[in-house]
């Protein structure tokens, strides 16, 4: 497969996946095409791997998490404005439920933001997480569980203030 047929059939996947990373479309994008700026020049080698879409998936992790992405400057998005490109994407973007709880997520820290889009949204495994983070599947586990409890937390929160 070339790298022009790999783009043209997992764009759209690799933008989906890494907006559930960001939460923000448009970095998501940034994310994206800097990396497959990267991978374009390195494919010959990316394809001789078993899977070359988990290594763009992995870097695609990595300079999401990266000390250059922080020390970026990034004008956030309004919630107005990630809420009408959200509903554009997902139907169940109207669910007000649905709304806090991706509100929660993304005031992760980018670590446990990615370890939860990775189990959740792309279905992998605390090993599976492991590889793709290069950590040990023991920290993949501390991650997820202190996001949840976070998340946990903050629900029993939202539910008091009622």
């Amino acid at each position: 497969m070339t790298f022009e047929e790999f783009v043209a059939a997992r764009l759209g996947a690799l933008l989906r996946y890494a907006t559930a990373l960001t939460f923000d479309p448009h970095h998501a994008d940034d994310i994206v095409s800097e990396v497959l700026v990267r991978a374009s020049t390195r494919w010959r080698r990316i394809t001789r791997m078993d899977q070359p879409e988990a290594y763009v998936k992995r870097m695609i992790v990595n300079e999401f998490i990266s000390a250059r992405r922080r020390s970026a400057k990034v004008v956030p998005m309004s919630h107005e404005q990630l809420d009408s490109a959200a509903a554009a994407v997902d139907p169940h973007a109207g669910l007000p439920e649905r709304d806090a709880l991706m509100r929660q997520v993304s005031a992760l820290p980018r670590r446990q933001r990615a370890v939860i889009a990775l189990r959740y949204f792309e279905g992998h495994s605390f090993d599976e997480i492991a590889e793709i983070l290069g950590v040990r599947p023991s920290t993949v586990r501390v991650h997820a569980s202190q996001a949840l409890a976070r998340l946990r937390m903050d629900v029993t929160t939202v539910g008091e203030n009622r």
